[in-house]
């Protein structure tokens, strides 16, 4: 009978769970590390979702005292333990120290089974919120929060990417809100909340890779053409920018040694942009940065702060710009004015590293 009723509640999650197998399995666009980061969140749902089920199944059976007190230490430690997994499965090469807050609060749930820190559960198998009651609720909002200032940081800062992350942001807000209002009530409910939003943005993000350069995360070239295409008039300027001597740093050090530099560069074009702006790799060390209804100051904005960035590593780049206030220049003579700055300035640039040279 338990069985049957907890596949009969919890049959949509179930659902949602398989869905994301199948995405999982069938996509191209994920390594076997990050599928299986994938696979232990979905089991961890599924097994959350047990646990309370059985938790609030028992709910004022006083014969379940101690079981419910186990469950109840799970279901309060298992939550963020969740997020910190979410957080790890969807940003990449994030380490394992995330999980230490999580860890820390997992030690608290446990030690309020015998004091009643977080929770009691009393004589009647009834729930209590102890004196850091809601400690839980606050680590998993500060987790979320997180989790969306990563995503919202190493993001390409495009409009749909935006809408997505705000989607993920109130989904994740109002199952948080509601479960700490509602608690029985909601509790159920929380399991596929987590599923349905991250299942979206999971879909989302597939979607999005096939625009995306896999070294670096920028837009790729495919998405520049798509783009440029798609109401060219609003695009006021074009960034070009190139890295000095990457083929210097893949002879020299070998070609992980150049992938860490263009990754490393690629942050510090993409940080000054704001939704109306978009960078692109187009080639190997070849980059386009997109303005659209930008002015003149804040495009030279934009490049004083990129220079700004890259000055801060060990690395350096060639910059052009060109402008087209009014809207009516083609995108190929804007690129080809920002190329012939940016191809003047990489000419000096190697000028100078020869006359540094032969002074050596």
């Amino acid at each position: 009978m338990i069985v049957k009723e907890y596949f009969l509640i919890n049959w949509p999650l179930i659902l949602i769970l398989l869905a994301f197998i199948i995405s999982l399995i069938t996509t191209v666009f994920l390594d076997k590390k990050q599928k299986t980061r994938m696979y232990i969140l979905i089991a961890t749902i599924f097994v959350l979702s047990i646990s309370v089920f059985v938790e609030f199944y028992v709910d004022g059976n006083a014969d379940y005292i101690l079981l419910r007190t186990i469950l109840a230490a799970l279901r309060y430690s298992a939550t963020p333990f969740i997020m910190a997994q979410i957080i790890f499965a969807l940003v990449k090469r994030l380490r394992w120290f995330i999980f230490i807050p999580a860890g820390i609060l997992m030690i608290v749930d446990i030690v309020s089974i015998f004091v009643p820190i977080v929770f009691k559960i009393d004589e009647n198998n009834a729930l209590h919120h102890g004196p850091v009651g809601f400690l839980p609720f606050v680590m998993v909002g500060l987790y979320s929060i997180f989790l969306i200032y990563l995503l919202i940081k190493r993001s390409n800062k495009t409009l749909m990417e935006i809408v997505y992350i705000i989607f993920l942001a109130f989904a994740l807000g109002t199952g948080l809100l509601l479960v700490a209002i509602y608690q029985k009530q909601y509790s159920g409910l929380f399991c596929i909340t987590i599923a349905i939003s991250l299942f979206v943005y999971f879909e989302f993000s597939v979607l999005q890779l096939t625009k995306k350069d896999s070294l670096t995360g920028l837009l790729n070239r495919h998405a520049y053409f798509a783009d440029v295409n798609h109401n060219p008039k609003s695009i006021t300027a074009i960034i070009s920018i190139d890295m000095n001597g990457l083929k210097a740093i893949n002879d020299a050090s070998g070609h992980a040694a150049g992938d860490e530099a263009l990754e490393t560069l690629s942050a510090c074009f993409v940080r000054p942009l704001k939704s109306k702006q978009s960078c692109y790799r187009i080639g190997g060390d070849e980059f386009l940065v997109v303005c659209r209804k930008t002015s003149k100051e804040d495009v030279m904005d934009i490049v004083g702060k990129i220079r700004e960035n890259v000055s801060e590593t060990k690395y350096t780049c060639s910059i052009g710009y060109s402008f087209n206030p009014e809207g009516n220049k083609p995108i190929s003579n804007l690129l080809k004015e920002s190329d012939e700055m940016m191809y003047l300035e990489k000419e000096q640039y190697y000028q100078d590293s020869s006359k540094e040279r032969r002074k050596k």
